[in-house]
């Protein structure tokens, strides 16, 4: 299935393109969110939005492995603010991932971008659970999880791209914890 363009009330998300990379290069180049991602290198590469685009992302979205998308604001210039995605064939710890640029922050707008991905994986995918991971100190991913239907089920040590090891809260999040979660919003 070809990754579809979902809405919400801001937000337009749109499948990635290699026209994204100067804004992604740009965004994700910063220390405040790289230090959560466990496959982000540090320092970030001057290439290593394009490099990733093209070498990871579009060749897994073509084989149909992974849904990514672009968050854009609905009322902006389309510019790429964040990512989110969905992996269709993932490990057993890590379907769903996002990040979003630090000047968008505490605006509500990645709760937005999780509910409707959340909406097209048990709705249009039919999944009935998935499971997620992030980096325990990352308070703002573990609020949005909680908000969204995230349910802890673990932790496990990870060594991370930057050199540092971390400990990572496991969730799962189920067609049902969701639709509480959802009717709270």
């Amino acid at each position: 299935m070809k990754t579809p363009t979902l809405e919400t009330e801001r937000l337009i998300l749109r499948p990635i393109t290699l026209d994204d990379a100067p804004a992604i290069q740009r965004y994700f180049n910063n220390w405040e969110i790289i230090k959560y991602i466990s496959n982000a290198p540090w320092p970030y590469p001057d290439d290593g939005a394009l490099t990733h685009i093209c070498n990871s992302v579009l060749p897994d979205v073509k084989l149909g492995n992974w849904h990514v998308w672009a968050i854009t604001i609905k009322r902006g210039d389309g510019e790429c603010i964040g990512l989110i995605n969905y992996r269709l064939k993932a490990n057993n710890n890590d379907n769903r991932g996002f990040w979003l640029a630090v000047p968008y922050h505490g605006q509500g707008l990645m709760t937005e971008a999780v509910l409707v991905v959340n909406e097209f994986v048990f709705n249009t995918l039919g999944i009935d659970s998935f499971k997620t991971r992030n980096v325990k100190g990352n308070i703002g991913s573990h609020r949005i999880k909680v908000k969204t239907g995230g349910c802890i089920i673990g932790e496990i040590k990870e060594e991370m791209e930057n050199g540092h090891t971390e400990t990572m809260t496991l969730w799962k999040v189920t067609r049902e914890s969701w639709e509480e979660a959802k009717a709270k919003l």
